[in-house]
């Protein structure tokens, strides 16, 4: 896969004026990559339940769209919006990165959701308001989601990135990767770590390797051996932005570093 013509350069941001807006206007039809704004947070978690089944719904895994687009983007959306971002397809939202630099205040703001989360599905669980499925996506959580999610480091920035199909280009998640890269750039950060889901082939050691990043683990996320006929694995991914924090400037596998 070649990489695109672009350069960080061209990362295209809405101007403080426009970021209020959370649609372009008719003669700004175009793709175009901005920041969050607050007003992107009900689109941000339909995309979290509309990709959440690797790109596909979440709903045939689990039925609670609530529940799911809560623990997996309120805090990025509710106590860190300014370090997420935006790609817009024709005026609407079409995906998202969903970043964070403070780990403490992730870690606080976690402690306080999760049994809220917890309470919420204990009381639809036992009022039998979940199906097999929903039930049996739960019962992974509390007996292996824990243990099959793999180590990630601490302090280190992260991101989330999901993307309706509509936003899916090699071009597009090039500009809205570089984006939170040169964000932590600014921001005086070191290193960012990611954890991919790969499946279908699709990935792996040697694309981490082709963008500079290292892989630190990965471990199979079993909850989907019910819906999907191949393993499916989660990985954990680390950039060092100080040996390059273009997404296209290092090839380790090149340079001969074993990841």
């Amino acid at each position: 896969m070649k990489p695109p013509e672009h350069k960080p350069a061209d990362v295209v941001y809405a101007s403080e004026q426009e970021l209020p807006q959370c649609h372009s206007t008719g003669s700004q039809l175009r793709r175009n990559i901005r920041p969050y704004h607050p007003c992107d947070r009900e689109a941000v978690r339909r995309i979290c339940c509309d990709t959440g089944f690797l790109g596909q719904p979440i709903d045939p895994i689990f039925q609670d769209r609530e529940l799911f687009a809560d623990f997996l983007t309120s805090y990025y959306t509710d106590a860190e919006p300014e370090s997420s971002f935006i790609i817009e397809v024709n005026g609407a939202v079409g995906g998202y990165l969903l970043g964070s630099r403070n780990h403490a205040r992730r870690e606080k703001f976690e402690r306080q959701l999760l049994p809220k989360i917890a309470l919420r599905a204990a009381h639809r669980l036992l009022s039998g308001r979940y199906n097999s499925a929903t039930r049996s996506y739960l019962m992974w959580l509390i007996t292996r989601g824990w243990r099959e999610t793999p180590r990630a480091p601490k302090h280190v920035p992260h991101f989330h990135i999901n993307l309706l199909p509509q936003a899916r280009s090699v071009p597009d998640t090039y500009r809205l990767i570089q984006s939170f890269l040169n964000y932590l750039v600014a921001a005086g950060e070191k290193s960012v770590f990611g954890q991919m889901v790969v499946f279908d082939g699709k990935r792996g050691p040697r694309m981490f390797a082709r963008y500079g990043w290292t892989i630190l683990n990965k471990s199979e996320i079993t909850k989907y051996r019910q819906h999907y006929p191949e393993p499916v694995f989660l990985y954990t991914v680390m950039k060092d932005l100080t040996a390059n924090a273009d997404l296209y400037g290092l090839d380790l596998q090149k340079k001969q570093i074993h990841v």
